[in-house]
């Protein structure tokens, strides 16, 4: 009988991307720790929800203008809105309220993902229930108010990032 070799585990290429081996890891003092988060500080989820808001504003605004003041595509645009920025208002009350109590990360994770799939589903509901709401739903209008709404929090997170890539001095 033939003995085959173990062979040698070798890593993935996300554990070495950044050359580091886990012999290099070296834990943070404490006062390392205190200046990484000062260089560091948690970001919010509200300047993305006031964004929204804003965009959102403009986009009812300009479906006035468009349909010199139809009612309902007027109507339509601010419930595209309200059902993306409504559960997106939820979404960052609830998760800044976990940033502050939760201590343990993987418990902060669950209830990130738990409330995502809650802001989903009560999005959804808002948008099936748009027919019921509404007089008249002008659907083009319905959904570029959603749609920019939704793009807006896209936008106003990469502002953000690019806002604090530019603020971290390099090392």
């Amino acid at each position: 009988m033939v003995t085959i070799a173990p062979v040698k585990a070798r890593p993935l290429p996300a554990e070495n991307a950044d050359g580091v081996t886990p012999e290099d890891f070296k834990p943070l003092s404490a006062e390392e720790a205190r200046q990484w988060r000062a260089e560091h500080p948690p970001l919010s989820p509200w300047p993305v929800v006031w964004v929204q808001a804003g965009l959102g504003l403009m986009v009812v605004v300009v479906a006035w203008f468009v349909s010199k003041g139809a009612v309902s595509v007027v109507w339509s645009a601010g419930y595209g809105v309200l059902a993306a920025w409504l559960p997106a208002v939820l979404f960052a009350r609830m998760v800044s309220r976990r940033m502050r109590i939760e201590s343990n990360a993987a418990s902060a994770l669950t209830a990130l993902m738990v409330w995502e799939g809650i802001k989903i589903v009560l999005t959804l509901a808002l948008l099936l229930a748009a027919p019921k709401i509404l007089a008249q739903v002008q659907w083009l209008a319905l959904l570029a108010g959603f749609v920019v709404t939704i793009k807006a929090a896209w936008a106003a997170m990469w502002l953000m990032s690019v806002k604090r890539r530019s603020t971290v001095p390099m090392n």
